[in-house]
């Protein structure tokens, strides 16, 4: 019987709960993911409504992006929104689960969903997360090099890009000398002993480290594997926040703008004054991404496009940039199609339902 767990583990291998921001409050937020899934409902927010919703649809699990609960509590009283949400999932023994930053900063997420809409070409992440990779060497016999690989490989080491299964390997000798308790793969105890191995390296995310090492460790034949783990400081260029891509064709800058406002359905689209040159490059991020505004700049997009922004930030572009705002909602409610589509193509006869709550607290007059 397919349970809350089975379908929370396909949008954690989409959006790895590691790549969520340090602020971020992702993954269970209230609930009992053993319990059998009888349908889920998507949305942006949950709100008392979007609680309801779920009931009344027989669903036990709400899939949001923005997490119900960022801080702890110290009781449950039902004084707000949150709370009363958070007692009510309780008693009906619903499953409350976030994907947010995570989701933001993933391959494939909220901003390259947006760039999708807008279409955009040649999308790549605006600002890709550092420090985030790292590389794995280890020596291993000649004739287990090819199991010690591919173990590694389906344990989430050796893809760099749309590639995988990456890896640089090259022969050498080792030497050893077994001292009396051991139990050596090959030598004899007390003599110095010399082995043809390969020396194999691979790159891997860093939240991945455990894994990995554990893979490494269930089929390398030695008693005491040598193995080393660097931390790299390439970027990881697949992970980040924000995208930047290209527009087909150039288009001028208020025609854009209005496109932009009928195609996310948003009451009011907030912008610096025009720069008079056209658009090509266009950089996004949806929520609150004005801290990736130099980041467009630096890039030289024409246009960076996020859900909202400070009022001095239309200042401080100056003529460098087009800046625009939408609205964080309008920017971000495009993530129920995404879990919509993760849990489908794994589940496709799995009750999924959309949320037909309009969450947005902001309203346009």
């Amino acid at each position: 019987m397919l349970k809350v767990k089975d379908i929370l583990k396909e949008i954690e291998e989409y959006a790895p709960l590691p790549l969520q921001e340090g602020f971020d409050n992702a993954g269970v937020q209230v609930g009992d993911v053993n319990q059998p899934a009888h349908g889920a409902l998507l949305c942006l927010d949950v709100t008392e409504e979007v609680i309801d919703e779920a009931l009344e649809l027989g669903c036990n699990l709400i899939i949001s992006h923005h997490p119900l609960a960022f801080r702890p509590f110290k009781s449950l009283t039902g004084k707000n929104y949150i709370e009363r949400c958070l007692m009510k999932a309780c008693k009906y023994d619903l499953v409350i689960y976030a994907a947010h930053t995570n989701l933001d900063n993933a391959n494939g997420g909220v901003n390259f969903k947006l760039a999708e809409l807008i279409g955009l070409q040649n999308v790549r992440v605006l600002s890709p997360q550092k420090q985030a990779l790292l590389k794995l060497v280890t020596f291993v016999p000649e004739s287990y090099a090819d199991l010690v690989r591919t173990t590694l490989f389906n344990a989430g080491a050796g893809r760099i890009g749309n590639y995988d299964s990456s890896s640089f390997n090259l022969p050498g000798e080792g030497t050893f000398r077994a001292n009396d308790g051991c139990h050596p793969f090959c030598g004899e105890i007390g003599a110095l002993h010399t082995e043809k191995e390969i020396r194999i390296e691979t790159v891997l995310p860093a939240f991945r480290k455990g894994a990995v090492m554990q893979a490494l460790l269930s089929v390398h034949p030695y008693e005491e594997p040598a193995f080393d783990f660097y931390l790299l400081e390439n970027r990881w260029e697949q992970v980040g926040s924000g995208v930047v891509g290209e527009l087909p064709e150039e288009e001028d800058e208020m025609s854009f703008l209005q496109r932009i406002k009928e195609l996310f359905q948003v009451g009011c689209v907030k912008h610096s004054p025009l720069t008079g040159r056209p658009i090509r490059e266009v950089a996004l991020c949806g929520g609150s991404g004005a801290f990736l505004i130099n980041d467009a700049i630096n890039y030289g997009a024409d246009i960076f496009i996020t859900g909202e922004a400070k009022y001095n930030d239309f200042y401080d572009v100056e003529d460098r940039i087009l800046l625009a705002t939408i609205g964080h909602y309008e920017s971000e409610v495009c993530t129920k199609e995404i879990f919509y589509s993760i849990i489908s193509r794994k589940f496709p006869t799995f009750a999924l339902h959309l949320s037909n709550v309009n969450s947005n607290p902001v309203k346009y007059l």
